[in-house]
C-alpha cells in the first residue's frame, strides 16, 4: 500500500495539537492502565462527511480505529478506513489533532485505559467500494454513509439527550464533529 502524504507520519503526530483530554468520572487513582493508540478519518465533501453509523448504538462516527502494534500510524489510518467504509483512493492525509481520553477498563489485567485517537484530514473518492468488517463490527450493525455534518451532530445529540447513559464513544465523536464542523467551516 503506498501512502500519500507530504511528512513523516512521527512528524506529523509530533505536532498535533490535543483537541481535548479527558477523564471518566469512574477512573480515581488507577493502579495500572495500558494505551491504545487509534485512528479516526475526517473526509469531507461540502456539508456531508463520510461516517460509520452504529445500529447497536444508534450513533454516528468517524472513520478509525486501532493501530497494530508497529504499523505506521498513517497507514492504519488508510487500512481502517478501507476495512471500515470501503472508501477508495484515499490520500493528502493531513494531521487535525489529538483527542485523549482515560476511560475504565473492566478486565482483570488493568484497571484503566489511556487512549489517544490521532485524527487526520483526507480525501477519498465520493463512491465506496466493499466494506471489510470484523465479526463484532457485523454484529454491531455497523455501516458507513456520508451524510450531512449537522444532521449527524443533531442525531448524536439527540441521543445523547435521550440516553443520558450513553458510552464514551459517542461523547467523544459529537464533541469531534462539532469542533470540525466549526473548524473546517462547514456552516
Amino acid at each position: 500500500m503506498k501512502a500519500n502524504y507530504p511528512m513523516s507520519s512521527a512528524h506529523m503526530i509530533s505536532t498535533m495539537p490535543i483537541l481535548r483530554s479527558t477523564i471518566h468520572p469512574d477512573v480515581t487513582a488507577p493502579q495500572s492502565q495500558f494505551q491504545r493508540i487509534a485512528t479516526r478519518g475526517i473526509i469531507t465533501k461540502g456539508e456531508d462527511i463520510l461516517l460509520i453509523f452504529t445500529a447497536r448504538y444508534h450513533d454516528y462516527g468517524l472513520p478509525g480505529g486501532g493501530v497494530n502494534e508497529g504499523e505506521d500510524i498513517v497507514i492504519g489510518l488508510i487500512r481502517e478506513i478501507e476495512e471500515e467504509t470501503g472508501a477508495q483512493n484515499i490520500k493528502d492525509v493531513q494531521p487535525y489533532g489529538i483527542y485523549e481520553e482515560i476511560r475504565p477498563w473492566y478486565k482483570n489485567d488493568f484497571d484503566a485505559m489511556h487512549m489517544l485517537s490521532y485524527c487526520f484530514t483526507c480525501t477519498a473518492d465520493k463512491t465506496l467500494g466493499k466494506a471489510r468488517l470484523e465479526e463484532n463490527e457485523i454484529q454491531n450493525g455497523v455501516s458507513a454513509e456520508w451524510i450531512n455534518i449537522h444532521t449527524a451532530i443533531a442525531h448524536n445529540r439527540e441521543v445523547i439527550k435521550s440516553h443520558p447513559r450513553t458510552g464514551l464513544s459517542i461523547e467523544r465523536e459529537t464533541f469531534l464533529l462539532e469542533k470540525i464542523a466549526q473548524d473546517i467551516a462547514i456552516s
